[in-house]
């Protein structure tokens, strides 16, 4: 269904052009009210907003890293899921 504008006509009767500028004015007015609704939550929770590292709370900002598996424990792993899976297979039967 072709939704009516307010000002009478049709969606589909305005051009490309025409949908593109409403489109921009829309997303522009959207952008200036969630400016407004980021200042009023700054506002009320400056706390949140104060002197806080972007990795907030990690020490020292570095990425956890995982260690390796030897090739060993891959294989022991691999191992243990076949049976695991094996196990599930058979009792589903």
């Amino acid at each position: 269904m072709v939704s009516p504008l307010p000002f009478g006509g049709f969606v589909a009767d305005l051009s490309r052009s025409e949908l593109q500028r409403l489109a921009r004015l829309g997303a522009r007015a959207r952008l200036e009210e969630l400016r407004a609704e980021e200042a009023a939550i700054r506002r009320a929770f400056p706390d949140l907003f104060r002197g806080r590292p972007a990795s907030a709370g990690r020490a020292g900002g570095s990425k956890r890293r995982r260690r390796g598996m030897s090739a060993a424990a891959r294989k022991a792993v691999s191992e243990r899921m076949k049976k695991y899976w094996a196990a599930r297979r058979k009792s589903a039967k």
